[in-house]
């Protein structure tokens, strides 16, 4: 299988400029995802570069991107560094899913991301349709106490793909399964049994569950092509 790999820029927004996004994809994709990266990391981080090697391999490609805190040449993965205002996030989001339209227009499109930018994807998709995506992908949605955070998935009516850790520390599993239960069937939740924030099990190897995340999004991606 030949896998391609592309580097590229693209204009965040106006005010900010250029950040920097790959795209990976093989020749036997069938579909792309547009993958995001959470508040403390970036697009080269093991989990979302793994994550983007093992969709390409189960045939989707990716487009992953960085936003504009995060292209700063003081930023530092895990590190405390203030995140972009929401504004600026979801008018990143939205360039990011233009431009990768436009790089792999013979492939369906989905996008979401790990955490913030899985938050911030379905907050734009719930303002404002994003064209052309097929359906919303979260890794780790940050829900715990506050029910805020959810209240903009009434407004949205793609399809949606909860990946969810049991031990993650920055959600509740039942918050999660209520919030599942009031979308209705364009939900789905897959669970992680014993995983956390970043889909990290004790005594399971990472190569392992990230493929068993790769997976799921194929064969839910697929569900819908």
């Amino acid at each position: 299988m030949t896998h391609k790999s592309k580097s590229l820029k693209f204009t965040a927004t106006p005010e900010h400029g250029e950040v920097s996004a790959i795209l990976d994809r093989s020749e036997t994709a069938r579909s792309l995802m547009v993958l995001g990266h959470g508040s403390g990391s970036n697009m080269h981080v093991p989990l979302i570069a793994s994550l983007s090697d093992a969709l390409v391999k189960v045939g989707v490609a990716t487009f992953r991107y960085e936003f504009p805190y995060s292209e700063g040449e003081d930023f530092v993965p895990h590190s405390d560094i203030d995140t972009d205002e929401p504004e600026v996030l979801i008018a990143t989001v939205r360039r990011a899913v233009e431009t990768a339209a436009a790089e792999a227009a013979d492939l369906p499109l989905f996008a979401g991301g790990h955490s913030l930018s899985g938050q911030m994807t379905s907050v734009a998709n719930s303002q404002s349709p994003l064209p052309m995506v097929r359906g919303i992908i979260l890794l780790s949605f940050p829900l715990k106490g506050d029910m805020e955070r959810a209240t903009h998935f009434s407004k949205a009516s793609n399809p949606m793909l909860f990946l969810q850790g049991t031990q993650d520390k920055l959600a509740d599993v039942e918050q999660i399964k209520n919030v599942i239960d009031s979308i209705g069937t364009r939900a789905t939740l897959r669970l992680v049994e014993s995983a956390n924030h970043v889909f990290k099990i004790p005594d399971k190897e990472d190569a392992a569950v990230v493929q068993e995340l790769a997976r799921s999004v194929a064969d839910w991606t697929d569900s819908l092509i």
